[in-house]
């Protein structure tokens, strides 16, 4: 079905385009790569899980081609982005999508995998962006990095993430006021819980699933994949600025500065007995199968 959001003014063309998506072997990066197609464009899926990525590649047909990539590798992005030139003669947008999460409190959760969410969701955009932005000031077109509703509410167990995701828009911010001049637009976007394999994923966790679910009102609502997609979809025919899904998501950011006392407080009946039941997790587990969470998590950290 048709986004009606697609008609409104402002929008422009993506048939031609060749748009490089991270993290496209499923959820949104795949969602976006099969909606853009069906609109012309020429899509290049980058990141890990080759077989997943090839996958979503065949069910596009020939407009789309599938490199194995991690975001974190500055040679495999290189080497990437190189293909996707020579098969596709440029790249007129990028979408960092690719993202990972892991589930555990700051004094207990598995090292390693605290900081590769990091590492892939912060530094993965800033390495995706500065590889493939000479191609992008070229054509003078537009990158959009994936935020979250976790860069406005930080919420206990997500401190890698929100951090990592407020440093996005952050990163994004400056990245906007640095290029404008080169015709290139900079969009970030912030959706809410969608129904994703890291969501799935985080949702079954035997304790954080229950930290979760007792998250107030729309900030603990799941919405479907579809509506991501029509919200992001419109925002990139738009080159938007920011992009909020769903759309109160932005008016969050008004009352910013009072989200952080108000978690606290909502977060001292839930705390203490998740912290427990955490640290008896990571003794029957192991730290890092307590904190790994989704089929990206598992292949970013498997090394």
């Amino acid at each position: 079905m048709a986004n009606p959001f697609s008609l409104l003014s402002g929008t422009k063309k993506v048939d031609g385009k060749v748009v490089l998506i991270t993290g496209a072997a499923r959820g949104i990066g795949a969602g976006l790569a099969e909606r853009l197609a069906a609109r012309g464009a020429k899509v290049a899926l980058v990141g890990l899980e080759a077989e997943e990525q090839q996958k979503v590649a065949d069910r596009i047909g020939p407009n789309a081609h599938a490199w194995e990539a991690d975001v974190t590798s500055w040679d495999a992005l290189e080497a990437a982005t190189k293909g996707v030139v020579e098969h596709f003669g440029g790249i007129d947008i990028v979408i960092a999508n690719a993202g990972i999460a892991t589930a555990g409190f700051v004094r207990s959760v598995d090292r390693a995998a605290f900081e590769k969410v990091i590492e892939v969701d912060l530094l993965g955009v800033w390495r995706t962006f500065r590889v493939t932005l000479p191609h992008v000031i070229e054509r003078k077109g537009y990158l959009l990095a994936i935020s979250s509703l976790a860069a406005i509410t930080h919420a206990p167990g997500m401190a890698n993430y929100a951090a990592a995701k407020a440093g996005v828009e952050a990163f994004s911010n400056s990245l906007r006021a640095e290029v404008a001049h080169l015709g290139v637009k900079v969009g970030v976007a912030h959706p809410t819980w969608i129904r994703t394999d890291l969501v799935e994923s985080a949702d079954a966790h035997p304790v954080f699933g229950k930290l979760r679910a007792s998250m107030p009102g729309l900030i603990g609502k799941t919405y479907p994949l579809d509506v991501a997609l029509d919200d992001l979809e419109a925002g990139i025919l738009k080159r938007a600025r920011t992009i909020h899904v769903p759309r109160w998501v932005g008016g969050l950011k008004l009352l910013r500065a009072f989200l952080p006392p108000i978690i606290e407080i909502g977060s001292r009946s839930r705390v203490p007995s998740a912290d427990k039941a955490a640290l008896a997790d990571i003794e029957a587990r192991g730290a890092f199968e307590s904190a790994v969470t989704g089929h990206g998590g598992r292949a970013a950290t498997k090394g």
